[in-house]
């Protein structure tokens, strides 16, 4: 499983021009699952990304975690794209659909947090925070 982790002051996402999802100061995650990825893998990356200190303490240094913050994270299997061969990406490493669904409920039921609509073709607005950004790898077990 892979995140890709921003530390935002404000994100949306649109589906078809409607909004499904919007959240102040917090962090987007774009989520991919593999094929080995279970639910221990889920839970596992979901209180890595909870219990990361990325946000600025007192005196502006990242020493803060999530905490009270919101969180919005997106379906993303292009996270597995492979484009070491050629110049078209491969997505062999990324779950099938109803492999990847019940792990990405479970990741976001985890965090807490907002869902953009899984499967669907999604705008995904943000503003990112320092800017801040991630890739945090959660190998299962």
């Amino acid at each position: 499983m892979r995140a890709l982790v921003q530390r935002v002051s404000r994100a949306a996402v649109t589906v078809d021009g409607e909004a499904v999802a919007r959240i102040g100061a917090g962090v987007v995650v774009l989520l991919g699952v593999t094929h080995e990825d279970d639910e221990a893998t889920a839970d596992r990356l979901a209180d890595k990304v909870r219990a990361l200190r990325i946000f600025p303490d007192a005196e502006g240094r990242m020493n803060e975690p999530l905490g009270d913050r919101e969180a919005l994270c997106v379906s993303q299997f292009t996270l597995y794209g492979d484009a070491r061969r050629g110049n078209r990406p491969s997505y062999v490493a990324a779950a099938p659909p109803e492999h990847a669904e019940p792990l990405y409920e479970r990741f976001c039921q985890r965090l807490g947090a907002q869902r953009g609509l899984f499967g669907a073709l999604m705008a995904v607005e943000l503003v990112n925070d320092g800017p801040v950004t991630l890739l945090l790898e959660a190998e299962p077990r």
